[in-house]
């Protein structure tokens, strides 16, 4: 038997691995179809630049000492993250169903963790590309003083705060299976994490119900974590950022798993999962 597949239940199912691939080199063509790479190329030279360049602006009116200029463009810089990494993410349901394959593929003997997980490698790595791009313009456009040595942990930041982000956007198009579109969630979490993540002041200033809210978002410990690198932390001060970063991405891809389940059957005896 071919190595490639494993035989359940009297069918050939594809291996994880081989499913994690394809969907990874597919999903550009299909459910992330939406992002051509004038797309990307907006997403990650424009959109970050102007969404800092608005921020700083609001920042030098306000004259909070607490919410520098440097600061807001490094958390603008990082919060840039979510327009690939959430809002992209979360479509790609929307796309399933505009384009008639969800309920082929829901039927499909593939491997559910393979096959979701795969369609965020992209979303990952534009995340990236955008939040570089972005404490480019920081440094450099801006002025956000950054530590000598500071490249490594900055980097290791960057790409734990994609790959959890990318695990919340997993779990908001879970939900979003059932309901009839996305946008709207995936604009009420853009906009909640410029509100609560600390990007554009500190936690401290929030009501304590709000600030307990944006102490569970993973966006809220990448801005603190990549402000720590940037200021030279050591990496014994910056273990625990990023240790709260790996256990919320964690625990957002698994509650992302978990609810494509939960919801793809509310979804089927509710009729939504045809409905766009």
């Amino acid at each position: 038997m071919n190595t490639e597949t494993v035989r359940v239940r009297g069918a050939l199912r594809p291996s994880a691995g081989r499913t994690f691939w394809v969907n990874a080199l597919f999903a550009p063509r299909t459910s992330l179809g939406f992002m051509r790479i004038d797309f990307i190329l907006g997403e990650i030279f424009a959109i970050s630049f102007t969404q800092m360049l608005f921020f700083a602006y609001v920042a030098g009116l306000a004259h909070n000492p607490a919410s520098s200029v440097a600061y807001v463009v490094v958390g603008n810089a990082v919060s840039t993250i979510t327009y690939a990494s959430v809002f992209s993410v979360c479509q790609t349901s929307d796309r399933e169903k505009e384009q008639g394959t969800i309920e082929p593929l829901l039927v499909t003997p593939t491997n559910r963790i393979a096959l979701y997980a795969g369609r965020g490698v992209v979303p990952v790595a534009v995340s990236m590309g955008t939040v570089a791009m972005g404490l480019v313009y920081a440094i450099w456009v801006f002025h956000a003083p950054v530590a000598p040595g500071a490249f490594g942990p900055v980097t290791i930041s960057v790409v734990l705060t994609s790959l959890a982000m990318v695990g919340f956007g997993l779990l908001l198009g879970g939900i979003a299976l059932y309901l009839r579109t996305s946008i709207i969630l995936g604009n009420l979490f853009l906009f909640l994490g410029l509100l609560l993540s600390g990007a554009n002041f500190p936690l401290s200033e929030l009501p304590a119900p709000l600030a307990d809210v944006g102490y569970g978002l993973p966006l809220t410990w990448g801005i603190a974590a990549v402000r720590a690198a940037m200021a030279g932390g050591s990496w014994g001060a910056l273990a625990p950022l990023w240790g709260i970063l790996v256990l919320e991405g964690a625990a957002c891809y698994a509650l992302a798993f978990a609810l494509w389940g939960t919801f793809e059957r509310r979804a089927y005896r509710t009729g939504s999962l045809a409905r766009f």
